[in-house]
């Protein structure tokens, strides 16, 4: 090999050190959260009081964007880097993988937390308290579907504080606000009180202490061009850093597969950009 292809090879490989070193999380990430609100474009939701707050105590997203409407397909593609053509809110089995299976097959644990889920495997569209599956998407896939130890990841919410006293705390976990508290109903005014309410505390509780929280919408009011408030909290995250990167819920998703280092589902995850510029 001639001396100036060896120096060639040698400068790429360096390349390729600082990109993984730039892109490297920080190891105090043990767990991540996902807490996904309902409808609202950024500009509003950033102009409440509580959300204000939160871009000021944790790192701001001030370019993420949603993947389409309505709610349904957003939920499925946060989790499984697809749609897999899914363009409507109507129940549906998809035959396809999840962030769950990258989970489990490194060991690591994941479940979701719905506020009035009402347990067993639900999967009718709604249950009384306004919980509804659209929000669920793992309760889309037929492999969580027909398997009752996976099915038996979706849990209430008040079992979130269980889990972090006894230390079970999941790899990750989605929380999912009923139709008031996400705001669905209720307007973006409510679910930030929701949210302080549900979540203040948690912040600064030592059981949570290695959790990054991510609170999210999982679209725009239609009106935005599907831009919606994003903001990072808690482990790893650098106080009031903002990111100015065009991020997607795709984006998040490859975030949280390279924090457990999971690979990828090999769909738009796998082209996706990481969030790497928001970390101490």
């Amino acid at each position: 090999m001639g001396e100036s292809v060896k120096k060639l090879a040698a400068a790429i490989a360096f390349v390729l050190l600082a990109t993984r070193a730039e892109a490297a999380f920080p190891p105090s990430i043990k767990h991540v959260i996902v807490i996904v609100l309902e409808n609202e474009q950024r500009a509003k939701a950033a102009t409440q009081p509580y959300f204000a707050e939160l871009l000021k105590r944790g790192a701001s997203l001030r370019n993420y964007s949603a993947i389409t409407h309505p709610s349904r397909p957003n939920y499925i593609a946060l989790i499984s880097g697809s749609t897999h053509g899914v363009n409507s809110d109507a129940m549906v089995t998809l035959d396809a993988r999840h962030i769950g299976d990258l989970l489990e097959a490194h060991g690591l644990t994941w479940k979701v937390y719905a506020e009035n889920y009402p347990g067993n495997c639900f999967l009718k569209d709604r249950a009384p308290g306004k919980y509804v599956r659209r929000h669920v998407g793992f309760l889309d896939f037929a492999n969580v579907q027909k398997d009752k130890a996976r099915c038996a990841n979706i849990v209430d919410d008040k079992q979130l504080e269980r889990d972090a006293a006894n230390g079970t705390l999941p790899a990750f976990a989605l929380y999912v606000p009923n139709n008031d508290n996400n705001g669905h109903d209720t307007g973006v005014a409510a679910a930030a009180k929701a949210t302080q309410r549900r979540f203040d505390k948690l912040l600064t509780d030592p059981a949570f202490a290695s959790t990054l929280f991510v609170i999210t919408f999982d679209e725009d009011d239609g009106r935005a061009k599907n831009h919606i408030y994003t903001v990072l909290l808690g482990a790893g995250v650098k106080t009031g850093a903002v990111s100015n990167a065009n991020y997607t819920h795709y984006s998040l998703l490859r975030t949280i597969e390279e924090i457990f280092d999971l690979g990828n589902l090999g769909e738009q995850d796998a082209q996706a950009s990481a969030i790497t510029d928001v970390w101490k």
